[in-house]
C-alpha cells in the first residue's frame, strides 16, 4: 500500500474578510481529494491544510481558491511550487486597496458606470443599452464566483443573491438599477475589506513591537544586526529610549523599563542584575546588557501574537449559531424573496412587473453579510483590546464566558498574595528591635527557607550590621535554626520550640496568640534558652487584592477564596480583603468545591497557573496570574500579563461589553433589514437602495465593533464599591503550607 505523500500548506488568502468567505473556501477545499485539516481564519486572511501531492497539486488548491474570487499568497517561509506557486510576498503585501482584485471590481464597474452615464447623457436613445451592457459586463465576475461557488458546496452564497438580482433586474427592464447594484456591491465588499484591515491592525501593532535592529556584543565589539537572528546565550546591549530586542536576563546595568507594551502594566519597573526582560519593553534610562533567552519566534511578544491569532480564528459559541443561523437564513431569503414575487400577482392580481422587482429589492435586502460579521468583528476586536491591556483571553469562547461568570473563586498563595512572607512586627523582649533582628538575621544567614530568608532581607534593607557567627549553623528540622554568636548560642525557633526549652510566660504566650489569630507566623528568638524576642511574618495581599475583589462585587459577581491553609489562616486574609473563605481543602475538595458552586451559575478560577492547574481545567473559565510567564501564557483560558487581581473585573468588564457589543451588531444587521423590508414592500426601497441597507449595515457592524479597540478596563469596570472595601489592616495570611519543615511550623 503506497505511503501518502502529506504536505502542509500554509497561505494567505487575500480578499477575505468575512465568515461567509471562510466558509465559501472551506466549503470548496474540502472537495479536493486528498485535502484534510483545513483551517481558515478569516480575520488574519490566514489558510493552513495539509494536502497528499500524490492525488493534488498545490497548483489544484491555488486554483481552486482563484476560482472562489480569492487570491493565494505565500506565507513568508514558505517554499515556492514554481508556476503554479504564488510569488514569495512580505505578510502586508497587497493591502493597498486599488491592486486587490475586490479593488479592480470596483475600479472597472466604477468606469463602465461612468461611460454608460456619459453615453445615456449625450445619446439618450443609447442610454438602455449603455446600463444593459455595464451591468452584464460588470454581474459577469459575480456570476462566475456564484457558479463556482455553487458547484463547489456553497450555492447559496452573496454572489447568487447578486447575481440573481442584477439578472432579474436586467430582464425586467431595469439595466440602470442594475449597473448601480453591481457598482455598490462592488463597492460595499472593498468597504468591508478595508474595515476587517483596521481589525486586523492590532496584531499587526504587537509585530511592530519589536525591533527590526538589535545591538549584539561580542569579544567587546558591538554591531547591529538583525534581531530574527539573536541566538540564545548571545549579549545585547540595550540603551536608553531603545526596545528590548527579545526576551532575556539582565546581566549588566540597572534601569527602568516600561512594560506596557508587554504585560499592560503603566509603571515602570526596576530591573537589575538577574531581573528578567520582555521583548518589546522600552529602556527609560540606564544602560544594559541582556543575555538572550528565547528567540524571536519563541520571545514572548510571539507567542502572545500566536496565542491571540488562534484565539480570533476559534469561533465563539454565539458565532457558531449565527453560522448555522445563516446556512438556513440564505435560502430561506430566496424562498421568501420568490413568495413575494409571484403571491401578489397570481392571488391579487397584481402587476408582475412591480411584485418583480420588489421581490428582487428583498432578495438584496436579506444579504446576511452584515448579521454574519456582527459576532466574529466584536469577538477579533475584544481580544485585540485585552492583549492591548496585558489580559490575554484565548478564544471567544473564553471571552463570552467571561462576561457570564457568577462566581470567581481565588487560589490564596501567589494569586491574593504576593507568594512570599514579609517581616511584619519585631518584640524584643531584650534589648530594642535592630538588636534583635540582627541577632535573627546572623542566625538565618544563608538560608534557603522563606522565612529565614524574609528576615535577612528585612535587616538588609534597614542596613543593619549583622553579628559575627562562629561555626556554621545548625538547623532542627522542623524546630529551630542555631548559631553561636559571641555573646554564646542564638537560635530561631517555633514557639512549640521555645516552649520545649523553656516555660513561656503568660504575657509572651498573649502576644503570640494575639500574632496567630491576626493570621502571622510568629517565631522566637532565644538566646540560649531565654527567650529575648519574637518576630512575626506574613504572606502579604498584593497592593490590588482588596480593590480587586471589590470591583468584583460593584460587577454583582461572588468572589470565594480556596485555599489548603487552616481556617485561622484563611478567615484572616479573607476578613482583610472583604470575601468568603473555604479553607483546609485537600486537591479533591477543592475541585469538589468548584462543581458545586459551578451548580449556581458559570465559575472562574484564578491560579498562578501551576499547581492549580486541576482547578484552572474544572472551572467554567481558567485564568493564571503570571506576569508573561511560560505558564501564564501557555495554561488556563487567560492569563493576567499585568499580575493584577484588578486584572479579574477587567477581563469581565471587557467580556460584558463585548457581548453587548455583539447584540448591538445582530440588533443593528436585523433591524435595518427588517425597516427596509416595509419600506420595499409598500414600494418605497429602489434596488440600489436594498443593496445599500446590506452594505450600509455591514460597515456600520464593523465600525461599532472597532470601538472595542478603545476599552480601557479601569474606566470600564464600576468602582463605586471600591472606595468601600475594607482595608487590609492587620489580618494578612500566614504563609501557611509554604512553611513546611521551618521552625514556625514545628
Amino acid at each position: 500500500m503506497p505511503v501518502e505523500a502529506n504536505t502542509t500548506l500554509k497561505l494567505r488568502v487575500e480578499g477575505m474578510d468575512c465568515a461567509a468567505c471562510a466558509v465559501k473556501i472551506e466549503n470548496g477545499l474540502k472537495r479536493l481529494p486528498g485535502v484534510s485539516e483545513i483551517n481558515v481564519n478569516y480575520g488574519l486572511e490566514r489558510l493552513s491544510l495539509v494536502f497528499d501531492e500524490d492525488r493534488t497539486s498545490r497548483g489544484a488548491v491555488e486554483g481552486r481558491i482563484r476560482s472562489l474570487g480569492y487570491t493565494p499568497l505565500s506565507m513568508p517561509g514558505e517554499p515556492s511550487d514554481g508556476a503554479n506557486a504564488s510569488p514569495l510576498r512580505p505578510e502586508t503585501a497587497g493591502r493597498v486597496w486599488w491592486r486587490t482584485r475586490k479593488g479592480q471590481l470596483v475600479i472597472a464597474t466604477g468606469v463602465l458606470l461612468g461611460l454608460a452615464f456619459l453615453v445615456a447623457t449625450v445619446a439618450p436613445a443609447m442610454a438602455e443599452w449603455a446600463y444593459l451592457a455595464t451591468a452584464l459586463l460588470g454581474v459577469l465576475p459575480i456570476l462566475r464566483r456564484a457558479i463556482a461557488g455553487a458547484r463547489h458546496g456553497t450555492p447559496f452564497s452573496i454572489e447568487t443573491l447578486m447575481s440573481v438580482a442584477a439578472i432579474g433586474a436586467v430582464a425586467i427592464g431595469e439595466s440602470a438599477e442594475a449597473a448601480i447594484v453591481v457598482f455598490l456591491f462592488a463597492v460595499g465588499e472593498i468597504l468591508e475589506n478595508v474595515a476587517a484591515g483596521r481589525a486586523r491592525a492590532g496584531i499587526e501593532a504587537l509585530m511592530n513591537l519589536v525591533p527590526r535592529v538589535a545591538r549584539r556584543e561580542r569579544a567587546g565589539v558591538v554591531t547591529e544586526v538583525p534581531a530574527d537572528e539573536l541566538a540564545l546565550d548571545d549579549v545585547v546591549v540595550v540603551r536608553p529610549g531603545d526596545r528590548v530586542p527579545s526576551d532575556g536576563e539582565v546581566i549588566e546595568g540597572s534601569s527602568e523599563l516600561d512594560e506596557a507594551p508587554v504585560t499592560g502594566e503603566s509603571v515602570p519597573v526596576l530591573k537589575e542584575v538577574g531581573s528578567t526582560v520582555y521583548a518589546g519593553s522600552i529602556n527609560a534610562n540606564g544602560v544594559l546588557k541582556v543575555r538572550i533567552t528565547h528567540t524571536a519566534a519563541d520571545n514572548t511578544i510571539a507567542r502572545i501574537i500566536h496565542l491571540v491569532e488562534e484565539a480570533q480564528g476559534s469561533k465563539a459559541p454565539t458565532a457558531r449559531f449565527i453560522d448555522r443561523f445563516s446556512a438556513y437564513y440564505t435560502p430561506a431569503a430566496m424562498a421568501v424573496s420568490a413568495l413575494i414575487i409571484v403571491a401578489p400577482p397570481l392571488l391579487l392580481g397584481a402587476d408582475w412587473g412591480t411584485w418583480i422587482y420588489r421581490g428582487l429589492a428583498t432578495l438584496l435586502i436579506a444579504c446576511p453579510c452584515a448579521l454574519v460579521i456582527s459576532t466574529p468583528a466584536a469577538i477579533a476586536s475584544g481580544l485585540a483590546a485585552g492583549a492591548r491591556l496585558g489580559l490575554l483571553i484565548k478564544g471567544g469562547a473564553a471571552l463570552e464566558t467571561l462576561g457570564k461568570v457568577a462566581t470567581v473563586a481565588f487560589d490564596k498563595t501567589g494569586t491574593l498574595t504576593v507568594g512570599k512572607p514579609r517581616v511584619t512586627d519585631i518584640i524584643p523582649l531584650e534589648g530594642d528591635e535592630a538588636g534583635l533582628l540582627a541577632k535573627a538575621a546572623a542566625v538565618e544567614d544563608g538560608s534557603s527557607h522563606p522565612l529565614g530568608m524574609a528576615i535577612v532581607e528585612t535587616a538588609e534593607e534597614r542596613g543593619l550590621e549583622l553579628p559575627k557567627v562562629f561555626g556554621g549553623a545548625m538547623a532542627i528540622p522542623g524546630k529551630a535554626v542555631t548559631a553561636r554568636l559571641r555573646e554564646g548560642f542564638v537560635s530561631v525557633g517555633s514557639p512549640r520550640y521555645a516552649a520545649e526549652q523553656n516555660d513561656l510566660s503568660p504575657e509572651l504566650s498573649g502576644k503570640l496568640e494575639a500574632l496567630e489569630a491576626g493570621g502571622k507566623t510568629a517565631v522566637i528568638v532565644l538566646s540560649g534558652k531565654r527567650p529575648i524576642g519574637v518576630i512575626a511574618l506574613r504572606d502579604e495581599p498584593r497592593e490590588d487584592a482588596a480593590s480587586g475583589v471589590a470591583r468584583l462585587k460593584a460587577l454583582g459577581i461572588r468572589a470565594v477564596m480556596l485555599t489548603g491553609d487552616n481556617r485561622r489562616t484563611a478567615d484572616a486574609i479573607a476578613s482583610g480583603l472583604g470575601l468568603e473563605a473555604k479553607a483546609e481543602l485537600l486537591p479533591d475538595a477543592k475541585l469538589s468545591e468548584i462543581a458545586a458552586l459551578r451548580e449556581h451559575g458559570g465559575i472562574a478560577m484564578v491560579g498562578d497557573g501551576i499547581n492549580d492547574a486541576p482547578a484552572l481545567a474544572a472551572s467554567s473559565v481558567g485564568i493564571a496570574m503570571g506576569g508573561g510567564t511560560d505558564v501564564a501564557l501557555e495554561t488556563a483560558d487567560a492569563a493576567l500579563l499585568k499580575n493584577r487581581v484588578t486584572g479579574v473585573a477587567e477581563m469581565v468588564g471587557l467580556s460584558r461589553a463585548t457581548l453587548g457589543n455583539i447584540w448591538q451588531n445582530i440588533a443593528l444587521a436585523l433591524g435595518l433589514k427588517a425597516v427596509f423590508l416595509v419600506t420595499t414592500l409598500t414600494g418605497t426601497t429602489t434596488l440600489w437602495m436594498a443593496i445599500l441597507a446590506d452594505t450600509g449595515a455591514t460597515v456600520l457592524v464593523t465600525i461599532n465593533a472597532l470601538r472595542l479597540l478603545r476599552f480601557r478596563g479601569d474606566r470600564e469596570t464600576p468602582a463605586a464599591a471600591v472606595e468601600e472595601s475594607v482595608g487590609y489592616a492587620d489580618s494578612s495570611p500566614a504563609i501557611g503550607d509554604e512553611t513546611e519543615g521551618h521552625p514556625a511550623r514545628g
